[in-house]
């Protein structure tokens, strides 16, 4: 049997606090969701002035980036790339960039997604959220 590193709250916290911080010196309104690595939201926080659609949004980037232990982007880019045919994947909603995973030593422990601003600036406050972990 195998052990592996997984999210504890205080990993959601410093998380959180840091892709917040990260969201608020560029005054961006943006929501910030962290999942586990099967999808399963742990932590919704939208800013004020966030849009409400990116409540919706920012969770299915984090889901998608956990299921596939990559970006967002990736799926994105293969559609944008003529692939329409990617729009089918099963239980792949968020596959719009933005949507970041939590990886650690070839595992990825969960993911987070942003949505709000350019889907640059949504991975950028995603990033800035996984680094204040260390990862």
């Amino acid at each position: 049997m195998k052990s592996r590193p997984t999210l504890e709250l205080s990993d959601l916290k410093a998380i959180a606090a840091a892709a917040e911080a990260e969201a608020l010196k560029h005054q961006w309104a943006v929501t910030i969701a962290i999942v586990d690595d099967g999808g399963h939201l742990l932590w919704l926080q939208r800013l004020d002035g966030a849009p409400p659609v990116s409540a919706h949004i920012a969770p299915a980037k984090a889901h998608t980036a956990a299921l596939g232990r990559r970006e967002s982007r990736v799926y994105e880019e293969i559609i944008n790339g003529g692939r329409y045919s990617f729009l089918s994947a099963p239980d792949l909603q968020g596959m719009l960039e933005g949507g970041v995973p939590i990886l650690k030593d070839g595992q990825c422990l969960g993911a987070v997604g942003v949505s709000g601003v350019k889907s640059s600036e949504d991975a950028q406050v995603a990033r800035a959220g996984i680094a204040a972990i260390g990862l």
